[in-house]
């Protein structure tokens, strides 16, 4: 197999683990019964204009609602407005929106519906700070979580915290609505209450482990976040809270869908493939390595004939920026790293994608690398070790032609890494 050919199949692999999480196909089959009364669509994320339009598409009488999704995701949808706003850090119009969609809610009564469509990305897109917070303060915790490593879990469980709406209190101000909520994961392990923040549902998390988490990561808090966070009257609604009796979750689609899809095509395709998994995390440089080192042992035991490799794995690793001048994204940080480690293996190429489109604050979903790669950068002018402690792999990729922009996807279910040898 040529090195074009391999670069054709991790695309077309691409493609098809992107498919796999397409609301169009995944939502219809868990809409529920229309009520008695009316149906008001929450839906926020970056998938949440999609998956309002699959609703629209399938449901059988009046609707109506408000859909909050990134700059760039939007659709046209007939009954349901659609609102773009900023990610991964908040801005007015999705502080707004919140206010507007927690307002709706609080109007329902108990013969209403509540369709909440709930989405990666949802987490930052819903930027209605707590009563007695700012957005300001709430946009400079976000960025210094950003850059700080922790992992999404960490993070989320600060902004539900800082927040009017995640955490569960979506459903407080809906009650007593009765809540069904269609969730497309983008997390490890597929927890509803660390999907966008958990809007919808119980919130486990506490406080006190909110400050822990700001103290662990050395975040500096202003005095009113302080007060806020050790104030219990501000806690978020705990699994006995009465307002969950009427809320259900259904999970539409999963990063192990997209894994699952894309290792049964491999096979299908003639591959031997060896699953990590949908749950990997950890520091995208580590994780690249380590990968870098699993590929080279599959090279190692191949003979002559033998079938092509696939490595396929899912999950969010993070990055620890120690360069905020640098330009990279997780996926780009990983494919830099495992280029360094597999040193130019004939027989190894490699894609890294995230399924929404975007890798961090780039537009691009990732990059490719091939046995060409190092000496492509280094041709360039590059050191790619320098680069990538500097935190600047999109530059990298960039400057000879690798990065992969497939634009937005409208759904959200992780990153895609895969690993072809032979």
């Amino acid at each position: 197999m040529t090195h074009s050919d391999r670069r054709t199949q991790l695309l077309e692999l691409f493609e098809i683990g992107v498919r796999a999480a397409d609301p169009a196909v995944c939502v219809p089959p868990h809409l529920p019964m229309p009520p008695k009364g009316r149906t008001l669509v929450i839906a926020a994320g970056k998938a949440a204009a999609s998956m309002a339009r699959a609703v629209e598409t399938h449901w059988d009488g009046p609707i109506q609602g408000i859909a909050v999704t990134r700059y760039g995701h939007g659709v046209e949808c007939e009954h349901i407005e659609v609102i773009e706003a900023a990610h991964p850090v908040p801005d007015d119009r999705g502080e707004i929106a919140a206010r507007r969609l927690l307002e709706e809610a609080r109007e329902l009564g108990a013969d209403d519906l509540a369709l909440c469509l709930i989405s990666g990305g949802g987490s930052a897109l819903l930027g209605l700070p707590a009563p007695g917070l700012t957005l300001d303060q709430k946009k400079a915790i976000n960025r210094a979580l950003l850059a700080s490593g922790a992992p999404i879990g960490d993070m989320n469980t600060v902004r539900k915290h800082l927040s009017a709406i995640k955490g569960g209190r979506l459903t407080e101000a809906a009650f007593p609505a009765r809540i069904h909520t269609i969730g497309i994961s983008d997390v490890p392990g597929d927890d509803p209450s660390v999907i966008a923040s958990g809007p919808t549902v119980p919130d486990a998390t506490t406080q006190a482990q909110a400050l822990e988490i700001l103290e662990r990561y050395a975040i500096a808090v202003p005095d009113a976040v302080l007060a806020h966070l050790s104030d219990p009257e501000n806690e978020t609604p705990k699994p006995s809270n009465p307002v969950f009796n009427t809320s259900s979750f259904h999970m539409a689609a999963k990063p192990a869908d997209m894994v699952g899809a894309v290792a049964e095509e491999g096979r299908r395709r003639g591959c031997k493939v060896i699953s990590l998994g949908a749950d990997i995390e950890g520091e995208a440089r580590d994780v690249g390595l380590a990968q870098a080192r699993l590929a080279l042992e599959a090279a190692a035991g191949r003979k002559p004939g033998d079938q092509p490799v696939l490595i396929v794995s899912g999950g969010e690793t993070t990055v620890t920026v120690t360069h905020p001048d640098g330009r990279g994204g997780r996926n780009c940080e990983y494919l830099l790293s495992l280029a360094l480690g597999l040193d130019a293996h004939p027989d190894i190429c490699a894609l890294a994608c995230d399924s929404d489109g975007i890798d961090g604050s780039e537009e691009n979903a990732g990059a490719l690398i091939g046995p060409d790669t190092l000496s492509r950068i280094r041709a360039a002018g590059l050191d790619p070790a320098q680069e990538l402690e500097r935190n600047n792999s999109w530059s990298v990729f960039s400057a000879v032609g690798d990065l992969v922009t497939t634009g937005p996807t409208r759904t959200n279910v992780n990153d895609l890494r895969l690993i072809l040898v032979g």
